[in-house]
């Protein structure tokens, strides 16, 4: 039989404040499930029109997906959220774009007609689970040279992106990340970030009880004095080091995604409508290329081209691996369409749940930039990937008129 295809729109988007993995970090006794469970909880809270029997699927993606990140989180966060037990839910692993996978996996089946209303997010605590534990990679993947032994380190991975493009020096890599930190405080300064922070309860046993209100992890006012004198852990005189690229961190997200007609209908809000993305495969040695073709699949596929996104949100993972991108596609590194807010350089990257915040930045870019029609979510991923996501502006003056044309 014939099927009509639904457009699938954001509906609205949370995370907690991140936090430093570590036992000195704000969630180093919190369990991983409590913070995303919360964020949901928050989706539920901030959205009353929303029927708790209209939310169709959960899907919440882990990296590390072990101990209270495991045990298909997606259904338990469902239960434990509040949700009625007939709410199905599953988990998703794609690394750090695990959360992003989560969003176009349940924008797929709301397309398709599978369902009208489905709740994506991602959680990752690398304090209580470190990024790679309790895995045992088959040894043929270096035996049999599938891949080199650096493509099983992140860091090493940008390094040979700095060798692959030696204008991408580490100069320019240290002055992008003082300018992440910088738009990031002041995005604090503007009041931008806070409306779509989730405050999230903590406990110690020695340091009692707390409230997390703000990200743990940027540091304002640093200079490119202070990021020239730190170590490059991961080679001697490299390029990469702790001032450049995303720490360790803790942290949630989650959104509502929604039929264009199902939100209409429930009275929700739009935030943004997808339009195209796009998952590809690159060489896992320099696995920060991968949002390049990312997004040139992702923009083939909507018929658009780079001059048509007028925002971009990049997740961090590595300084140099947004500059790669900003020069394959002629933007320049203070290009103020990139990362207005700041980016995990200073935010903080908790792996799985970053892709939802870059998504929900960005609608919250749209709102401030009606005059900008399309914008792009992109992240480079671990062992050799990339991921982009095309979004429509519903502030937009040519927002309705393509419908009205098709109409």
């Amino acid at each position: 039989m014939p099927r009509t295809l639904n457009e699938v729109v954001f509906v609205d988007g949370v995370r907690t404040p991140f936090g430093k993995a570590g036992e000195k970090g704000m969630y180093a006794q919190t369990r991983a499930d409590d913070l995303v469970i919360r964020c949901i909880r928050e989706l539920l809270r901030r959205n009353p029109q929303l029927p708790k029997d209209r939310v169709e699927e959960v899907a919440i993606a882990a990296t590390t997906q072990i101990g209270d990140q495991g045990l298909t989180l997606g259904r338990l966060a469902a239960l434990l959220s509040g949700l009625p037990n007939t709410t199905p839910g599953y988990s998703v692993d794609r690394m750090c774009a695990g959360a992003m996978t989560a969003v176009t996996n349940v924008a797929s089946s709301i397309g398709f007609g599978a369902y009208d209303v489905a709740i994506a997010g991602g959680v990752e605590h690398m304090g209580r689970h470190p990024m790679g534990e309790g895995i045992d990679p088959n040894p043929r993947l270096l035996a049999e040279k599938i891949v080199d032994q650096s493509a099983l380190s992140m860091g090493n991975t940008a390094e040979n992106l700095h060798d692959r493009f030696p204008q991408l020096t580490k100069e320019r890599s240290d002055a992008y990340a003082v300018s992440s930190q910088a738009k990031l405080a002041a995005a604090y300064d503007a009041g931008k970030i806070q409306p779509d922070l989730v405050p999230m309860a903590t406990r110690h046993s020695e340091r009692g009880y707390g409230l997390a209100t703000r990200d743990e992890p940027p540091r304002p006012g640093t200079t490119l004095e202070e990021l020239a004198g730190l170590k490059t852990p991961f080679r001697p005189h490299g390029g990469v080091s702790a001032g450049n690229a995303a720490g360790l961190n803790d942290g949630a997200t989650a959104c509502i995604l929604a039929s264009e007609t199902a939100a209409e209908e429930l009275g929700l809000p739009v935030k943004m409508r997808m339009v195209s993305f796009g998952f590809v495969g690159v060489e896992p040695e320099v696995m920060g290329i991968g949002p390049v073709p990312a997004t040139e699949k992702a923009l083939a596929k909507a018929g658009l081209t780079i001059e048509d996104i007028g925002l971009f949100e990049l997740n961090e993972a590595f300084a140099v691996q947004v500059l790669a991108f900003l020069d394959h596609f002629g933007i320049a590194d203070d290009d103020p369409r990139v990362n207005e807010y700041g980016g995990a350089i200073a935010t903080g990257h908790p792996l799985a749940s970053s892709g939802v915040r870059l998504m929900t930045q960005l609608a919250r870019q749209f709102e401030e930039h009606p005059e900008v029609r399309y914008g792009v979510t992109a992240m480079c991923i671990g062992i050799g990937m990339g991921g982009s996501v095309i979004w429509e502006n519903p502030h937009h003056a040519d927002y309705a008129r393509d419908d009205d044309e098709v109409a």
